[in-house]
């Protein structure tokens, strides 16, 4: 495997939250710059007034550069996408908060679909403030789908310990019955496991699918979408060669443990698998969106801002992110190579991508 220092992008997220806290914390340790060139999309004004608030850490090199093209191997480099008159408010969702996520955003995608960058790590936003903006996404996940044209894309939650994907996202809980088909799980098996093979290098995974109802709908008395919808659609699964079992009740299964024994869970439904994942692995936890053509991860956590400006923010997670990402990386670009080998053919661009090339047409 080709382990070669990648070119990280990473956007500020919402500015008023904990975001740049985290960020700055992780890259406090100069060891991360032997792994990765970072490369922060914001402003080098808001980086050094939260810089300012954080103790106890050493001097951050950093660079100012125009694009990620600029970068220095061995600094924190920031691309200025703000406005010098970009105004901070700790705590505070605010439209101007949100317009700055979103121009971030859209300057990380840009690079690295021009492939400036690898891969992307998104520091949270606020959804309803990035609504009240315009945005026009529920979150992330579903903006990066609609940028990167993507079929299908499965936010998958990992962690050293389990890894857990949703049927359905960004929804309320009473649209879930009526979003959840025999066509829509298998779609989300078909990524999973192609992801776990590709993405993480498990050659053969096994995935648990969760039940709907309370104890899997006890046989019809407590609801049908185990049986109309959930196992048909592992049965599916199973001829298609995808190592998929259940329906198992979310309960039981967590609370036994016995996610163990597979190497990723399909939850029906954003808190089911959200939840129990938090409990277990949250100050570790990394948010990955599956199905892309590039490798975008994300903390697991929210913009916090409770918390934004006095120093409270564990970067755990955020460092985990990034981890995740040149994993990923690395994992896909051999899996992609052996693919291409046992084709004897050469994989476009936009699967095998050499530095410098397009990501994109």
């Amino acid at each position: 495997m080709n382990n070669r220092k990648l070119t990280v992008g990473i956007t500020q997220g919402d500015g008023n939250g904990i975001g740049y806290e985290v960020i700055i914390k992780a890259f406090s340790d100069e060891r991360i710059l032997e792994m990765c060139t970072p490369v922060i999309y914001g402003s080098s004004k808001i980086f050094g007034f939260y810089r300012k608030q954080i103790h106890n850490i050493e001097q951050i090199n950093t660079n100012v550069v125009n694009s990620a093209r600029d970068a220095h191997q061995k600094r924190v480099n920031i691309v200025n996408c703000l406005p010098d008159n970009v105004y901070v408010e700790p705590g505070q969702p605010t439209a101007d908060s949100a317009k700055a996520a979103m121009v971030s955003l859209e300057k990380a995608v840009e690079e690295i679909k021009n492939g400036y960058i690898d891969v992307l790590i998104t520091a949270p936003i606020n959804k309803k403030s990035m609504d009240n903006a315009g945005f026009g996404f529920p979150g992330h996940t579903e903006y990066l789908e609609k940028v990167f044209g993507a079929d299908e894309v499965a936010m998958i939650m990992i962690s050293d310990s389990l890894k857990v994907g949703v049927a359905t996202g960004h929804i309320p809980l009473k649209d879930v019955p009526s979003k959840l088909s025999i066509d829509l799980i298998l779609k989300k098996l078909r990524i999973m496991n192609l992801s776990l093979k590709r993405d993480f290098g498990i050659v053969a995974p096994k995935i648990a699918v969760l039940g709907l109802n309370p104890h899997c709908g006890d046989g019809g008395l407590l609801g049908d979408e185990e049986q109309s919808i959930i196992l048909p659609a592992v049965d599916m699964a199973k001829k298609e060669g995808i190592l998929a079992f259940g329906p198992y009740s979310a309960d039981g299964y967590f609370g036994l443990s016995n996610y163990r024994r597979f190497d990723a869970t399909l939850a029906m439904y954003h808190d089911q698998g959200l939840a129990p994942f938090k409990a277990i692995a949250f100050e570790s936890g990394v948010n990955f969106t599956a199905g892309l053509p590039v490798v975008r991860t994300s903390p697991d956590h929210g913009t916090a801002f409770e918390m934004a400006g006095r120093d409270l923010a564990n970067p755990l997670s955020m460092m985990s992110a990034i981890y995740a990402a040149i994993d990923i990386y690395h994992h896909r670009e051999a899996y992609d190579k052996l693919q291409a080998g046992k084709m004897n053919v050469t994989m476009p661009d936009s699967i095998i991508r050499p530095k410098g090339g397009k990501v994109i047409e």
